[in-house]
């Protein structure tokens, strides 16, 4: 069997969207196959999907052969139709786009200059400082080839699936880690994937069957395929040349029983110097003491900048065979958001570092003060700053921003994580955790917000011209009361834990609103019935229609608040579609439309006393904060990164009451 159809995934299928598809391929039992312009390659390879550079808008055909060949098309086809998926790291989410630690930088030319001593690499990750050098130059693997006899081969492929065995082992033991890092934790399971890559594999069995030893043949295999990206004219895909290395690095000491150089005893503040690191051996660095980074190789979008990032090292990379030069050097001065390293560094080049640093300092110290901070308006009303949230394993940062509850919790994100709908009670637990986690404060959780351009497995859609337009949200909810019902007892039964609301998307019609609540009630019934405890929640709807905003002052009696969602708004008033590049110049929340659309749903919700706040991208902008909280917003949800300048925003604005 096969379907083809235009993939949505943002960005593509890059590292861990490619490694989401193929853990869903490896679900079913069926072979599977995709093809793009003619070439096919197993959509169970990680490596080989990749390869495949499969974009954001491209045409690709999905192939399955057995027994459960019609669900694995299904839900692969889903999966490449849904613009959102691959959210949880690296994609724009609906709401509000998840923001890195730090801009990625634009790479610049390596140089020497010769007018101050300063080497110019790959600005990588921002920040400054000096420090001692900590060289790390582990030594090279070098084979030693040889002839296997035919009676050896057996052993020889047991001995190369041991050690892979005991590298992804190591891997899993360091995502068991509770101290490994969210973002570091991505980085490991990719990696653990590329370990247990079956093309990989098999190319190096392949050798060892032809009488190669192991060690040769996976320095054979991981070499052959690195230089198969390096081929690929994508920077992205090209950096994970890095990543195919590191890990034939580690199967190949794994093999000779040999252990990597050790980074743990990196000294406090020293500038790590290297022609190349693994990410796997900088993930279990002591990340906190590294004052900086140096390699000879990498670039912006390497896994070394992206660690450098996410923990906020300065990085300088790609400086070539200058890198040998700095090794010999007792200290070092980087500026990451320059670009430039100095060895031996002067007085001028110091004093230059100390003030960067300082200015660094000042603005994280000045923000961290907000951290606790509950912004009030003038007339001492509290504006809540809360966070978009879309699974779990954000509450940490968010919580770590200062979050003051959750804005918006997108629920369909825990519905596109299972090849299934997840259970009532899976989905009790998750919302009773959220609720637990931000006690007193609340939590809002959007219902079910899926659609004909966002589809998920075990609901079947309908082809649509235009699904922004079509069968989605509240109106797909309400025509699956199987599906929403699931959804609402699981909402009632984690009220018992925490201060839970729940909000309604794309409502246009106050039906809509009291056909939900005729729903609440049978479920309140039936958990009664089953001795279920159960509590209550507020209902709320997002205002993301004109329609919505042109009956707000009647909707506004059915419900207990209202959360603006300015993506969906702003397209929906604009008629421009918030993904199309010819028309993106009018998405813009500024646009005095847009901007009366909310003045509007805020005078309605506070004439009918109830609380508007908003969840989309906007609520995070400085520059139109102090005008929402003018016109009475008094809840603003965004990404935990946005959160700090917001409170400062708030609190530092002139005393004043919202507008009348």
């Amino acid at each position: 069997m096969e379907r083809s159809t235009i993939v949505r995934v943002h960005d593509g299928l890059h590292a861990r969207p490619a490694t989401r598809f193929v853990r869903l391929a490896k679900s079913f039992e069926s072979d599977v196959e995709i093809v793009k312009d003619g070439k096919s390659v197993s959509a169970k390879s990680s490596v080989k999907l990749m390869l495949l550079s499969v974009k954001e808008n491209q045409e690709v055909t999905v192939r399955a052969d057995g027994a459960d060949a019609a669900e694995a098309i299904e839900a692969l086809i889903g999966y490449l139709e849904n613009p959102r998926a691959g959210l949880d790291e690296d994609a724009e989410t609906e709401d509000q786009p998840a923001a890195p630690a730090a801009p990625v930088p634009v790479a610049r030319p390596v140089s020497d200059d010769s007018t101050d001593g300063r080497l110019r690499g790959i600005a990588a990750s921002e920040g400054a400082s000096v420090g001692p050098v900590f060289a790390h130059f582990p030594k090279e693997i070098r084979p030693q080839p040889h002839t296997l006899p035919a009676h050896a081969i057996p052993a020889e492929i047991e001995r190369l699936h041991a050690a892979v065995g005991l590298v992804r082992k190591r891997m899993a033991d360091a995502l068991a880690d509770a101290t490994l890092a969210e973002s570091d934790r991505a980085i490991v399971a990719a990696l653990m994937d590329i370990a247990g890559d079956e093309a990989l594999i098999d190319q190096a069995e392949r050798w060892i069957g032809q009488g190669m030893d192991a060690v040769s043949a996976v320095i054979g295999a991981t070499d052959a395929t690195a230089a198969e990206f390096s081929a690929v004219e994508d920077g992205y895909l090209a950096a994970r040349t890095d990543d195919i290395n590191a890990v034939g690095r580690q199967i190949a000491l794994a093999l000779l029983g040999e252990e990597e150089a050790d980074l743990s005893t990196v000294p406090e503040g020293a500038v790590l110097v290297a022609d190349d690191i693994g990410a796997w051996d900088l993930a279990r660095a002591p990340l906190g003491r590294i004052g900086g980074i140096v390699c000879g190789k990498g670039g912006a979008t390497s896994h070394i900048a992206i660690i450098a990032r996410s923990h906020g090292i300065p990085a300088v990379l790609g400086l070539g065979e200058a890198i040998k030069d700095l090794a010999s050097a007792k200290e070092i001065a980087i500026d990451g958001a320059a670009g430039w390293v100095a060895a031996e560094p002067d007085d001028a080049v110091r004093a230059e570092i100390l003030r960067l640093t300082g200015d660094a300092l000042r603005e994280r110290a000045a923000l961290a003060e907000f951290r606790d901070a509950v912004p009030r308006r003038g007339d001492g009303t509290v504006i809540e700053v809360a966070a978009n949230l879309g699974s779990l394993e954000e509450i940490d940062p968010a919580k770590a921003a200062g979050a003051m509850g959750v804005g918006l919790f997108r629920t369909e994100l825990l519905f596109m994580r299972h090849a299934h709908l997840p259970s009532e009670d899976l989905q009790a637990e998750t919302y009773a955790t959220l609720a637990k986690a931000f006690a007193p404060w609340s939590v809002i959780i959007r219902t079910l917000d899926i659609g004909g351009d966002k589809p998920v497995a075990g609901i079947e859609f309908p082809d649509e011209e235009n699904p922004f337009l079509g069968w989605r949200g509240i109106r797909m909810c309400l025509d699956r009361p199987d599906i929403f019902k699931t959804q609402l007892r699981a909402l009632l039964r984690a009220a018992v834990h925490g201060n839970v609301k729940v909000m309604l998307p794309m409502v246009a019609e106050i039906a809509e609103v009291e056909r939900t609540k005729v729903l609440i009630a049978e479920c309140e019934a039936e958990l009664a019935a089953a001795g279920v405890p159960t509590g209550r929640f507020e209902l709320g709807v997002m205002i993301e229609t004109p329609a919505a905003v042109l009956i707000a002052s009647q909707l506004a009696r059915h419900v207990a608040f209202f959360s603006i969602g300015t993506n969906d708004l702003t397209q929906y008033v604009m008629a421009a579609d918030r993904l199309h590049p010819a028309v993106a110049h009018l998405n813009d929340v500024t646009n005095p439309a847009v901007m009366a659309a909310i003045a509007m749903t805020a005078r309605a919700a506070t004439d009918a006393g109830i609380m508007v706040g908003m969840c989309g991208e906007a609520a995070g902008r400085a520059d139109l904060i102090p005008e929402f909280v003018r016109l009475g917003l008094t809840e603003l949800s965004m990404s935990p990164s946005s959160i700090l300048r917001a409170k400062k925003t708030i609190t530092e604005l002139v005393p004043e009451t919202p507008a009348d």
